[in-house]
């Protein structure tokens, strides 16, 4: 068994301890900010437990490896270091609810499945940037998508009567107790086109990094493979989304949508594709 394979046992073991170290404390009417400096020390711990089996599995022999699991373990554990960082500047425990679950699955994908391809031309400099990039894109996209899935959350509550606390369950409760603990909508609004901003910034980049490549080895500026479409699908509609927020103060449930659609399509544009063809299809 691989050391890359053990490091991801690990993380989703670290992530699962937390998510249910916090689901308890929330269940027993625990305030949040006083685990708060605990989980973020124990979140950084399942980070860089994390980020060693993504170095073991995907930097071996001077090559670079890569598969569906593996990039999606890169992509969860990029968001979650973006939302450790944003964390010290606007506490928003309220998304490990989704991050620690969501870093646990992919951390356990990517041990259940590690064999990964070889990838073409990673020897080159200008490859193992457009990759990194891509990579920071997709865990920027899927920050925005968890965050927006939060403000949802919080938009529903804010909106509809509350049961009374005898008709709710404890995970209700427990629900209940971390949405309160959350900054405001407007600040949660500001965070979520902040990193939309920086996620737009990156998927153009990786487009036109990759382009780069693909003119270089394949004499094509823009090779329309599934990939690039979809990649450029989520661009334009994240980019529509900004334009609609500076011209016509687009936010709320329009926001929220867009990031979902642009986050589907990130989805579409490897991780998905890649899954049918590796074990569905069982192709290479």
């Amino acid at each position: 068994m691989s050391t890359g394979i053990v490091f991801h046992a690990l993380a989703a073991l670290s992530y699962l301890g937390l998510a249910i170290f916090l689901w308890r404390a929330l269940s027993s009417g625990k305030p949040i900010h006083s685990s708060g400096k605990l989980i973020r020390v124990g979140v950084l711990i399942a980070l860089v437990l994390h980020g060693l089996g993504l170095h073991d599995l995907i930097i071996s022999d001077q090559q670079l490896h890569l598969n569906w699991a593996i990039a999606m373990s890169a992509a969860v554990w990029l968001g979650i270091v973006v939302f450790w960082v944003e964390s010290l500047v606007l506490p928003a425990d309220g998304l490990l609810l989704l991050l620690l679950p969501a870093g646990a699955f992919t951390a356990l994908l990517a041990a259940l499945f590690p064999t990964a391809q070889i990838v073409a031309h990673a020897a080159e400099p200008a490859v193992r940037i457009h990759l990194l990039i891509a990579l920071c894109a997709y865990g920027l996209v899927t920050i925005a998508a968890l965050q927006a899935i939060l403000m949802a959350t919080l938009d529903r509550r804010l909106h509809h009567p509350r049961e009374s606390i005898a008709e709710r369950s404890q995970i209700r409760l427990a629900i209940g107790r971390m949405l309160d603990a959350q900054p405001p909508l407007l600040a949660q609004e500001h965070l979520l086109f902040r990193v939309v901003w920086v996620a737009f910034v990156a998927l153009g980049l990786a487009v036109v990094t990759g382009s780069m490549i693909a003119l270089d080895l394949m004499g094509k500026w823009l090779p329309f493979d599934h990939k690039t479409i979809f990649t450029l699908l989520s661009w334009v509609t994240f980019g529509a989304l900004l334009v609609g927020r500076h011209f016509r103060g687009w936010r709320g449930r329009i926001a929220l949508r867009y990031t979902l659609v642009g986050f589907a399509f990130i989805v579409l544009s490897y991780t998905g594709s890649r899954f049918v063809i590796e074990v569905i299809l069982q192709r290479s």
